[in-house]
């Protein structure tokens, strides 16, 4: 790669649109070439002020034009914007992670490609120390999810289960089980046990608790790892994006954060 990444957002949501401008403003070593939108229109109005405008292209063709292919879509085109970018060899950075957990092919055909897949912390903390511990020996990894129940509207799981949690008055577990089954039933809420479970000892290991909390104003994720070598409980409280009470003002940042170490003289953290 040169010394200057460009970059392509697949998404102008909560996160892609925060993320754009954040690029467009100048992170030394990257370089915003093009975004793509369900809504073209829409798009090019939100990129109208932008110091150096992106190319508006269809989602395929992020992977023609950009070294790295962030995806901030919804979960419906995960798996075309994902394949583009890895069948290019690009690197490719899910926001969508638990949409990687049923899909772990395309860490396979990235193998092949030259491709990389790099998994953002997004709205979770304390991945390093996951990461370390899970060199060791890790008997046990559990997170426990709480948010305002409107932040878990639309979820399968709680159409499958005939779930009204607009009508939870006090706070009320509404799922428990591993990550895998968690990223299937809240795909938009639960990627940071993806996040957790590909950090550490997987997701059928990784265990997942969800409660719908009235009282709750922020997305509140505690993490207790045991192993051999290190006790861990970490918790973190999230400011809900306005766009998408879904997700966390801090996911937009946290991308940055990692675009920005893949061309700083300087990195912090594994």
């Amino acid at each position: 790669m040169s010394a200057e990444l460009t970059v392509g957002i697949a998404g102008l949501g909560a996160i892609g649109l925060h993320l754009a401008r954040a690029l467009d403003k100048g992170v030394q070593g990257l370089r915003l070439v093009a975004v793509s939108a369900k809504d073209q229109t829409k798009a090019a109005a939100n990129v109208a002020g932008f110091a150096s405008k992106p190319a508006i292209v269809p989602l395929a063709q992020l992977a023609e034009m950009a070294d790295i292919v962030v995806e901030a879509a919804p979960a419906a085109v995960f798996e075309e914007v994902a394949s583009s970018a890895i069948e290019r060899g690009r690197v490719f950075v899910p926001s969508s992670c638990g949409a990687l957990l049923p899909r772990m092919h395309l860490v396979e055909r990235a193998k092949q490609t030259g491709a990389r897949i790099i998994v953002p912390t997004g709205a979770l903390l304390g991945l390093d120390a996951v990461r370390a511990a899970a060199e060791g020996n890790v008997s046990s990894v559990t997170i426990e999810t709480r948010k305002p129940p409107g932040g878990l509207v639309g979820a399968p799981y709680l159409d499958q289960q005939k779930i009204d949690v607009l009508a939870i008055t006090t706070p009320t577990m509404i799922f428990k089980g591993n990550a895998f089954d968690a990223a299937q039933g809240f795909p938009a809420n639960v990627n940071v046990a993806a996040a957790l479970a590909l950090a550490g000892i997987g997701p059928e290991r990784t265990m997942v608790e969800i409660w719908a909390d009235p009282a709750m104003t922020r997305n509140q994720h505690t993490i207790r790892v045991e192993s051999a070598e290190v006790r861990l409980t970490m918790t973190i409280e999230n400011v809900p994006s306005v766009e998408n009470p879904r997700t966390g003002k801090i996911t937009p940042l946290s991308i940055l954060a990692c675009l920005r170490g893949m061309t700083s003289t300087l990195k912090v953290g594994s």
